[in-house]
């Protein structure tokens, strides 16, 4: 129990104090107060090893996508972060390995103005879990149920980076820096969900790989869709390869934390410079179209069918890391 309580004292000194927590980590739970008139919007994620992080990832890169995976989901809606709490199961109670959960943690916490305001620490597996929230004025959320026909679809970023790296430590191979660091230290397009607010109709993270996320747009919105390959950006690192290699990895891949978003043809120029504004790139790859599910295309418009279009929690191999 000393043990416990004094990790939770460590967590405590880092984690700071300021105006809006009124009681913070050290009670039962926390006391908060939420601007006037805004509304909360509240996710939930867990990171597991050797499901979600491969197994050797240095603790700072596992603290810092445990919180942004969970920033990435209120992006996806729009909001502004604001607390977070924090769940460790930790093998060990390993005061040096909290240290260096927190460097990563807490750093993408002070880039995003998050305050960790509570959690628990518990004996087991590695495993972090992270409940994230935020703030976005009434009737500005974006959500996944507003797609409408005709609209463009947009994605920020160059999917398919993270699965190109897990796909060569999966090889044994050599992984070049810019895709392991997109495996391990994913960008949370905060500042593109605010800008979107108001231009798209309909967004969602991509998490679970491109065709898969979208298909739940799709699903929500009651429409279909059709997603150009050949318009799918590719990072330098990933553009060294042919493209029959890279669209799995750029359709079907996860973990990029990227968002697709749908909008009206006359928002592209709004949301170009809109986007420029946050300083995130995006392309358009393909419309929202009369039907259900997600075609994708080659550059030579035959139809193009994945082995498996994203990640599947309870079907794929537990391991997958």
């Amino acid at each position: 129990m000393a043990i416990e309580f004094d990790l939770i004292a460590r967590i405590r000194a880092r984690a700071g104090t300021r105006g809006d927590v009124v009681l913070g980590i050290g009670d039962d739970a926390a006391l908060l107060q939420p601007p006037e008139g805004m509304q909360l919007v509240v996710t939930m994620d867990a990171l597991n090893a050797g499901v979600h992080f491969p197994h050797g990832t240095a603790p700072a890169d596992i603290g810092w996508k445990a919180l942004a995976v969970n920033l990435s989901d209120l992006a996806a809606m729009g909001a502004r972060p604001a607390w977070c709490t924090l769940s460790l199961s930790l093998p060990e109670g390993d005061a040096r390995l909290v240290d260096a959960l927190l460097d990563g943690f807490l750093a993408l916490a002070a880039e995003h103005h998050v305050a960790l305001v509570g959690g628990d620490t518990t004996r087991g597996p590695l495993s972090l879990c992270v409940a994230a929230h935020g703030f976005v004025e009434p009737g500005r959320a974006l959500r996944r149920d507003g797609a409408r026909v005709g609209d463009d679809v947009w994605v920020t970023g160059t999917p398919g980076d993270a699965a190109g790296a897990l796909a060569a430590l999966q090889a044994g191979a050599a992984v070049e820096r810019a895709l392991r660091a997109r495996l391990d230290r994913p960008q949370p397009r905060v500042a593109a969900g605010r800008a979107l607010s108001g231009l798209a109709t309909a967004c969602i993270d991509v998490s679970d790989g491109l065709l898969a996320d979208l298909g739940h747009v799709c699903t929500a919105s009651g429409a279909g869709a059709v997603v150009e390959l050949a318009a799918l950006p590719a990072s330098p690192a990933l553009a060294r390869f042919r493209p029959e290699m890279r669209w799995p990895w750029q359709a079907c891949g996860g973990d990029d934390y990227e968002l697709c978003f749908t909008a009206p043809p006359e928002h592209r120029e709004a949301i170009a410079q809109a986007l420029a504004g946050a300083g995130v790139p995006a392309a358009r790859i393909g419309r929202i179209e009369d039907g259900r599910g997600v075609r994708a295309l080659r550059p030579d418009g035959s139809a193009w069918t994945p082995a498996v279009p994203g990640y599947r929690h309870f079907q794929d191999p537990a391991s997958p890391l």
